[in-house]
């Protein structure tokens, strides 16, 4: 007997108003043998939630939520990993021989006949939504989990890690290696599929922590217990995949892995450190960016600002921040914008991040003497119209630099600031004369990221102080404009998605310029830059991201410091 008639009707019950596409996607699933569940659910016909309890009431079954489960201890005990990844089922209660399963798909006969083969308990059964039965499943089992248990069978888990052990490799037992490399694939996908920028495997004393940083906040991922006994294997395998000398256990190391997911190339810097538990590996995750201005997310004044800045023919632009505050994402963007054919771009950078078609890009290499400096030198002469410095970090590299753009050229670089006028300051303390910095800086930039409200669940905030806001130097006129994070599936429930730049241009006009040379002091620069010319600041353009709604006053806060400080 078909189901289409009974899945639709339900479909129909939880609000689907489309009924003849309702039918044409079970009909399409049906011819496959896929879920017909899913691929309503795929296809947003229905909400989840009003899905599943109108599916629970139709089969008799009870509807659950995973926030009634405990799943702050791991659920390996309670139900097999493997039965429960491979078919979506999460162990709700178990009571000696009695356990309850939740499923969001109660028509799957396959999941039905492994548990009633495999597991040797009075089962029932319970309905939940997808989403929360894979939330469920990613918290309770952890990351990995499906090819976790194969891999640690047989091992001896309480046996202590020793740097000088040495691992045996059976030779008939080609399994291994293959659970390994799907474990660490698995890894690299969750991190992918949650956006995660950086992964972090560190050894503590008795376990393994995975860290992702995600939106510049770093996430603890949920990892299966016992995961220490793998960490030699885990580490072993990124060494190999990062073309690292794996004997090499006491020296930091550095490499690249290029991967691929769905047809998309991923670049990942990796970099070993040695500690007292064992080798931490750090791992940067460089996806394929368009590097449009749009997504700096610029107000329209400012934007307009680093146009003119790109259209000049010669000069120094320098973008300070400290590091993770996207500096060479920002510089990447400019280089795209120029990036045309009648213009010859060449970087110097450690490491090269983000490969551009069409600009010549050196890493440096300061084992074989090619540094900044002797690169920069080179490049000079090799005719280009823009050069771009990773970064300036001493004087030999900045005033080569300096040189390149008095004699016409436009150049790029990074400094290590608080804020845009401090560049200046940096400058100076580098030992550059006053009057190179006042007649080949065009202008300084300073950034920083802060998160962006999640646009489907933030709302206005209900509780405002003015008296707090007054004391933090936010525009009360702007108060009813605050919105506060929430939480929500989109964002995991962090309230935020994704990230923004926070931006303070100082330009060097003829009056600034003057003040270099007079060897003025910081506060009478940035008097010049605020008050007389109306630069903003890093905290007063945060509060106008504030007022448009797009983050909040907590993220400006954390990441900008107010005036003058």
């Amino acid at each position: 007997m078909s189901l289409i008639p009974l899945v639709t009707k339900i479909a129909v019950d939880a609000g689907c108003h489309d009924v003849a596409k309702c039918e044409a996607v079970l009909g399409e699933a049906a011819a496959k043998r896929a879920s017909l569940v899913e691929a309503l659910i795929d296809a947003n016909l229905v909400e989840e939630t009003a899905f599943a309890e109108k599916l629970a009431a139709a089969t008799g079954l009870d509807y659950l939520e995973n926030t009634e489960l405990d799943l702050t201890t791991p659920l390996h005990s309670r139900f097999p990993a493997k039965l429960a990844l491979r078919h979506h089922l999460l162990p709700a209660s178990m009571e000696g021989k009695d356990i309850c399963l939740m499923t969001y798909d109660p028509f799957d006969l396959e999941a039905k006949q492994s548990v009633g083969r495999d597991l040797p308990k009075n089962v029932t059964w319970a309905i939940s939504t997808r989403y929360q039965i894979m939330e469920g499943l990613r918290q309770g089992y952890g990351v990995g989990a499906e090819h976790f248990d194969e891999l640690i069978e047989g091992r001896d888990i309480a046996a202590e890690d020793d740097d000088l052990s040495q691992e045996v490799t059976m030779l008939d037992e080609e399994d291994e290696e293959a659970s390994v490399m799907n474990f660490v694939n698995q890894i690299f996908r969750q991190a992918l599929k949650e956006r995660a920028t950086d992964i972090h495997l560190e050894p503590l004393e008795k376990s393994l922590r995975i860290r992702y940083r995600v939106d510049g906040a770093l996430q603890e991922v949920t990892v299966p217990p016992d995961i220490r006994a793998l960490q030699a294997s885990l580490i072993s395998r990124l060494k190999i995949m990062a073309q690292l000398d794996i004997a090499e256990r006491r020296l930091p190391q550095d490499g690249r892995i290029n991967l691929e997911l769905d047809g998309e190339p991923i670049d990942v810097r990796v970099a070993t450190i040695p500690s007292v538990n064992g080798e931490s590996v750090s791992l940067r995750l460089l996806t394929r960016q368009q590097f449009d201005m749009s997504m700096l997310g610029l107000d329209e004044k400012s934007e307009s600002i680093i146009r003119d800045l790109l259209k000049k023919p010669n000069g120094i632009i320098l973008v300070t921040g400290p590091t993770g505050s996207g500096k060479s994402t920002t510089l990447y963007t400019f280089l795209k914008q120029i990036n045309t054919i009648d213009t010859r771009i060449v970087t110097i950078e450690d490491p090269v991040e983000n490969k551009l078609e069409g600009v010549v890009q050196i890493a440096v290499k300061p084992e074989i003497g090619l540094t900044f400096a002797s690169g920069l030198r080179s490049i000079l002469r090799g005719d280009p119209n823009v050069i771009m410095v990773g970064e300036m970090r001493d004087l030999d590299t900045t005033e080569i630099a300096i040189r390149g753009a008095l004699t016409g050229h436009l150049v790029f670089s990074t400094l290590h600031t608080n804020d845009a006028v401090a560049g200046i300051s940096r400058l100076l303390d580098m030992g550059v004369e006053p009057f190179l910095i006042a007649s080949s800086v065009r202008a300084f930039l300073a950034q920083r990221l802060v998160r962006k409200l999640c646009d489907q669940c933030s709302k206005p905030a209900e509780h405002i102080d003015e008296a707090y806001l007054a004391s933090i130097g936010f525009p009360l006129e702007k108060k009813d404009s605050i919105r506060e994070a929430v939480g929500c599936r989109a964002c995991r429930d962090t309230g935020y998605r994704g990230r923004m730049a926070v931006v303070e241009i100082c330009l060097l006009s003829p009056a600034m310029q003057d003040l270099i040379t007079a060897n003025a002091t910081y506060s009478a620069m940035f008097d010049q830059a605020t008050k007389s010319e109306g630069m903003l600041t890093l905290r007063e353009y945060g509060w106008q991201k504030v007022a448009e709604g797009l983050t909040t006053v907590e993220e400006v806060l954390t990441n900008t410091a107010s005036t003058g400080d």
